[in-house]
């Protein structure tokens, strides 16, 4: 029963990044979004750190969890788009990771020798995930230091996302597998995460 507990309030604590994507639309201030973006990395640190130390990591977790982060993320850099905070160029620089993600998920998906493959977090990615928030507190906070930011996340997210696809081209399966769905992967051998991070 303490262990539900202790998941529920984990993935509260993921699920809370949604809220405050929706404070970040509705509250103009620089300042509060600011501080809205802090708690957004405090908050993914957190759950990230309980997950893996305290035994919590769960398949649902793995998936609340970056859908959450991900949610605010590209939120928040589209509004500073819409309020003018940063160009349609840096717009684009900032979401290629973002994007390129969302397009090898959709192949991995389709491609019926890469569905088995088990989908987890990169280093990489996890750097430019860090720029973005650095990023975005300089938007709102200090501009000048914006577009070489944009500029070194621009080559980070190519890095990553070549990174990425090697990653899953050699983690696919060598030859036809009859074996049934491993732990890791769901009832029509859908690949699942095995942590939250």
């Amino acid at each position: 029963m303490r262990r539900q507990a202790s998941l529920v309030l984990l993935n509260t604590l993921s699920l809370s990044r949604l809220p405050m994507a929706v404070a970040f639309i509705v509250i103009p201030d620089a300042k509060v979004r600011a501080g809205l973006v802090i708690l957004a990395a405090l908050s993914d640190f957190l759950d990230g750190w309980l997950a893996r130390h305290k035994g919590l990591a769960t398949r649902l977790g793995a998936l609340i969890d970056p859908v959450a982060d991900r949610a605010f993320m590209v939120t928040a850099i589209l509004v500073c788009y819409l309020d003018g905070l940063v160009s349609l160029p840096e717009l684009l620089l900032l979401l290629v990771r973002d994007i390129g993600t969302a397009v090898g998920f959709i192949v991995t998906r389709l491609v019926p020798g890469l569905r088995r493959v088990e989908l987890k977090a990169r280093m990489l990615g996890k750097v430019v995930t860090s720029l973005q928030l650095v990023t975005l507190l300089c938007v709102l906070l200090f501009p000048p230091a914006v577009r070489p930011l944009v500029a070194l996340i621009a080559v980070l997210s190519l890095a990553s996302v070549v990174d990425y696809s090697r990653a899953v081209l050699r983690a696919r399966p060598r030859g036809p597998s009859r074996s049934r769905p491993s732990e890791t992967t769901g009832a029509r051998g859908t690949p699942m995460p095995s942590a939250r991070k």
